[in-house]
């Protein structure tokens, strides 16, 4: 059998077959206030795995290149187990941070309800400074703490607050760095970089409108976490209002706490209404001006289907450049999108260009920027890569991220007259940052995490990736199985030789839109993994239709049903992988895990395909699809009212009656993305039909489990289930 360690890490193969090392380093390792000064204590892997945040801790991020090249902006925490991040400068070769949490008083106090929600909708854990803003030639940034406004030069000053009406959320500085704007209270505010003159630019008109803060469906579903942006000379803003009030309630009780009111949420449901999103161009003289947003696409031009709904109700993204204030907006049905430029003294709208597609359309990241710039990607890109994200340009260059191999995504490099280049060579995931002649290449391979900085295409320096090593060293073996060449990733117990023994098979895939997990890249599932591994299990993950990375047709062929293809593929990756290694993989254990779609995937395994997985653990799954969020679920699914049997076929509460397998089910009692109800409807469906299951509910976790206690101890609460109910 092959069996590739090329990935191995410098722990001996007896600590990896336990999980466990002891780390004798006397000045290695951080903790939440920085660099620890003794050894490690031993401790396991699920309980690091947990106390790093998955690895993520130390590990830079959102990086900002100057117009110039010269100044590099970032966030990072100070070491793998710091939970506190700073903003931080790399220029002339090295670091310095420019915002410390920890030097500026901030004591992990709470954050605005707002600033809590915008986080979750972000998948963002961390404390401190989490999101900032920069001027355009970024020489100054804003970030919030705790509601409090700072702002700090990158000139070596120090950082200083900046008086506000309320706790402020999400800072934008004009881009001449003089004024900041912020929210709080919904109302929109500006400021004078001074810390004078603030007064509001908008104020909402009843409790349930905002200015400039994303609705739950342009934040969690389309992706629009901002919603306001500056005039290039800083006379005026363009910005969302959102009115949340036709929006459903939805209440979230915490369970463990009686003496607490639920939380109420405006939850738009699949078919149900969404916020009323609208723009308004809002000048620092007073004046306001709505902008005039085309209510409908042309019934003419748009196209057809068994449901229709060309009403345009979700605003994708918008902005302001030289050329003046713009936006993109898109239909309920999400067949058809305009791109508008907007006069910015009357509101008044052009159409600059339509967009329409039979099942849904996909916006590639950047790639109105690029356009508006005057510049294309041009018709000699390869038609064999999927391009991911347009980076910017310099010059007459274009960076892009594209993949010509599904589990590799690269940085590309498109020069008129002299086509496209690929910019980084080894296998794995690559994206950057781009400004003047310098680009940020942030690359994660499977030899690790790095971040180089390139000054005219030549090395320039490192910024430093402080994150852990895994207790675990992960050595995937990546295939390509089946008709449809499903891209698969093995990973099996450090001391297993081939034909030894017959291995019970734990499959752990996402397998939905948005999320690769078999890629050559150091990310933390590989880890998971191959933990799971040297606890006695082959693990298979599997990457089939409807993942990124293999083209529009390939995503889209889960248009009307995002259950059997998707678990079609499932099953022959793990026949495919059963006849490939006969002597290794038992084909009478073999268990699934997953969570969020994954864990709806594991579920769903289980009732429909017993003959194949005998057992399963589904944390947070969607299992009524009908509550899910309108944007995310009518895309894929149609309208309920219309379309109920696309929801009957690939919803799991209707077909409860089918389970015959052990099913342990997962989930976070605070989450807002997929709420508890879909456990306790599946639940309750399970104890109608006689169906035993089991559940465990996390009381104080939301979508993301990261808390240490819960997440370390989750991870060895499935392998004991697993073990049991696979026979191990």
């Amino acid at each position: 059998m092959p069996y590739d360690r090329a990935t191995e890490g410098p722990s001996t193969e007896a600590q990896r077959a336990a999980g466990r090392t002891t780390d004798t380093r006397a000045t290695e390792g951080t903790s939440a206030e920085g660099p620890l000064t003794g050894a490690l204590p031993a401790e396991d892997f699920p309980l690091q795995f947990a106390r790093t945040a998955r690895f993520t801790l130390g590990a830079p991020r959102q990086f900002t290149v100057s117009p110039d090249g010269e100044r590099i902006l970032f966030l990072r925490t100070a070491g793998g187990r710091s939970t506190t991040s700073s903003l931080w400068l790399f220029e002339d070769g090295g670091e310095r941070v420019l915002g410390d949490p920890r030097a500026l008083g901030d004591d992990g106090q709470e954050v605005p309800e707002a600033e809590r929600i915008r986080r979750e909708r972000a998948r963002e854990t961390g404390r401190g400074v989490v999101g900032y803003a920069t001027d355009a030639a970024v020489r100054t940034a804003v970030f919030a703490l705790a509601g409090e406004l700072w702002l700090v030069g990158t000139d070596g000053g120090a950082p200083r607050p900046l008086p506000t009406a309320g706790p402020a959320v999400d800072p934008r500085l004009s881009p001449d760095g003089t004024l900041v704007s912020y929210v709080t209270d919904g109302a929109l505010h500006v400021v004078r970089a001074d810390g004078t003159g603030d007064r509001p630019l908008a104020v909402p008109e009843g409790p349930e409108v905002t200015y400039g803060l994303a609705d739950h469906v342009s934040a969690e579903s389309i992706g629009r976490e901002r919603s306001s942006w500056w005039a290039p000379d800083g006379s005026a803003l363009l910005a969302v209002r959102a009115d949340t009030s036709p929006v459903g309630h939805w209440h979230l009780a915490d369970a463990s706490r009686p003496e607490r009111a639920p939380r109420t949420l405006r939850y738009p449901a699949a078919g149900t209404p969404n916020a009323e999103l609208s723009l308004h161009l809002l000048r620092l003289d007073g004046g306001r001006t709505r902008v005039r947003l085309p209510a409908a696409a042309d019934p003419a031009t748009h196209p057809a289907g068994a449901w229709t709904d060309p009403a345009f109700e979700y605003v994708v993204e918008g902005g302001w450049d030289a050329a003046g204030p713009y936006a993109t907006v898109q239909t309920r049905d999400q067949r058809t999108a305009h791109r508008l430029d907007i006069d910015p003294v009357s509101g008044g709208t052009t159409v600059t260009d339509r967009q329409h597609a039979g099942t849904w359309l996909e916006f590639l990241p950047g790639a109105t920027a690029l356009a508006r710039s005057g510049a294309a990607l041009g018709a000699d890109v390869p038609a064999e890569l999927d391009v991911r994200a347009v980076l910017g340009r310099a010059g007459d260059t274009v960076y892009f991220t594209a993949s010509d191999e599904p589990t590799e995504t690269h940085v590309w490099a498109r020069t008129p007259g002299a086509g496209c280049r690929r910019v980084t060579d080894e296998p794995g995931v690559h994206t950057a940052a781009v400004g003047g002649d310098t680009l940020v290449v942030d690359s994660r391979t499977p030899h690790g995490h790095t971040v180089t900085v390139l000054r005219g295409g030549r090395p320039g320096g490192r910024v430093a990736v402080l994150t852990e090593q895994p207790l675990v060293s992960p050595g995937p073996v990546f295939l390509a199985l089946g008709e449809r060449e499903l891209r698969t990733a093995l990973y099996l117990p450090s001391g297993h030789r081939e034909g030894a023994a017959r291995l019970p098979v734990l499959v752990h895939s996402y397998a939905g839109p948005g999320v690769q997990t078999v890629v050559r890249s150091s990310v933390w599932f590989h880890a998971v993994n191959q933990w799971f591994a040297e606890q006695g299990f082959a693990v298979l993950s599997i990457d089939g239709r409807g993942t990124p990375g293999r083209g529009a047709a390939w995503r889209r062929t889960v248009h009307g049903d995002q259950l059997t293809p998707v678990l079609d593929d499932q099953v022959d990756a793990v026949r495919a992988a059963l006849a490939r290694y006969p002597e290794d993989l038992d084909p009478e254990r073999v268990g699934i895990r997953g969570w969020s779609f994954g864990g709806y995937l594991a579920a769903a395994a289980v009732l429909h395909r017993p003959d194949v997985f005998h057992a399963a653990v589904a944390g947070a799954a969607p299992t009524d699809l009908a509550l899910y969020d309108t944007h995310w679920k009518e895309r894929y699914l149609g309208h309920p009212g219309v379309q109920p049997e696309n929801y009957a076929r690939c919803s799991l509460v209707a077909h409860a009656h089918r389970l015959t397998r052990p099913l342990l089910l997962v989930q976070g009692m605070l989450d807002d993305n997929v709420v508890p109800a879909h456990l306790l409807r599946f639940s309750r469906a399970l104890l109608a039909a006689g169906r035993p299951h089991s559940v465990l509910p996390l009381p104080d976790s939301t979508h993301l489990v990261t808390e240490e206690g819960v997440a370390d101890t989750l991870l060895r609460l499935e392998v004991d289930f697993l073990k049991k109910s696979l026979g191990v």
